[in-house]
């Protein structure tokens, strides 16, 4: 867990060896709880990866952001070890970002009894990595129990005394999931979250926060060894939908041929995407944004 764009989903999937959460240079990109299974001969990590949380979400008293960071905690329960994910690099340049963003978790963190493992990734960004002392000091004054990791999840420094420390800190017993499993998530989901992922790098910070994707339809054709997904795009507003569809078509067909190819590496067959774009009202759609998390709407009790 940790602050939006802490580098949470890169580690993740830099441990899998493969794309199993959504990455984009934007905040809050990771919605749901994403689970990931690392089989290694001496051990199975079971890896969740969970929404950001920020100084935000913690002041907000609206439902949806409410919701957010109850999901981020709420995804936790039952883990053996947390890992509190940092961007190094912005705290060694503004350490006053420190502070505000470690709000909601400053107290959390420091009351737990389980091992913490603090992750100062992107040390990759520091040229001169004396910068990460200031940082490393105040976080051991914040939580002396826990252990401090530099590592870059980009490039994989200092991966491997992380992986070894989480392993010592399990408990023993049997593997939870077959060896070849690498998620709890089905195909449909991962597929609905890189079409969404390729629509957050499509359209940057005009992508509208409550856009959702659904898929809808999956017809698979063994003798021509491919799948024809149909995905729907919901979107609150008309302006929305004009937003994500885009001149001529232009930003929907540039979701469309990203998102096909990654889809068609990922299942290893020849791959048919076709998306539609859906207007929702704004209170349906965020009912929507909350089941993506596991919650039922009150409107719904």
């Amino acid at each position: 867990m940790g602050p939006p764009n802490a580098g949470k989903s890169t580690l993740l999937n830099k441990y899998l060896g493969r794309k199993l959460s959504i990455v984009s240079p934007l905040p809050q990109t990771t919605r749901n709880r994403i689970t990931g299974i690392l089989s290694d001969k001496d051990a199975q990590v079971i890896f969740t990866d969970t929404p950001g949380i920020h100084q935000h979400i913690h002041q907000q008293r609206g439902g949806t952001h409410r919701l957010m960071l109850r999901a981020a905690w709420d995804a936790l329960d039952g883990a053996d070890v947390l890992g509190v994910i940092l961007d190094a690099d912005l705290y060694a340049r503004k350490a006053e970002f420190l502070e505000n963003d470690l709000v909601p978790l400053r107290v959390p963190i420091a009351a737990e009894t389980r091992p913490v493992f603090v992750i100062a990734n992107k040390v990759d960004l520091l040229g001169d990595k004396s910068r990460l002392l200031p940082l490393l000091g105040r976080l051991h004054e914040l939580w002396p129990e826990a252990g401090l990791f530099p590592v870059s999840a980009v490039d994989g420094e200092g991966l491997s005394g992380l992986l070894a420390a989480i392993k010592l800190a399990l408990p023993e017993g049997p593997p939870c999931f077959p060896e070849d499993m690498l998620s709890t998530s089905p195909l449909r989901f991962t597929a609905a979250e890189i079409v969404r992922e390729k629509l957050f790098l499509t359209l940057r910070q005009e992508l509208p926060y409550f856009t959702t994707v659904a898929v809808e339809a999956w017809e698979e054709d063994d003798e021509r060894d491919a799948v024809e997904i149909h995905a729907v795009i919901n979107v609150a507003k008309s302006s929305h939908k004009a937003m994500v569809i885009g001149r001529a078509g232009r930003n929907i067909k540039q979701t469309g041929q990203a998102a096909r190819l990654e889809i068609a590496q990922l299942l290893g067959r020849k791959t048919h995407l076709r998306l539609w774009v859906k207007v929702r009202d704004s209170r349906a759609d965020e009912a929507d944004f909350l089941r993506s998390f596991g919650f039922v709407p009150e409107a719904e009790l």
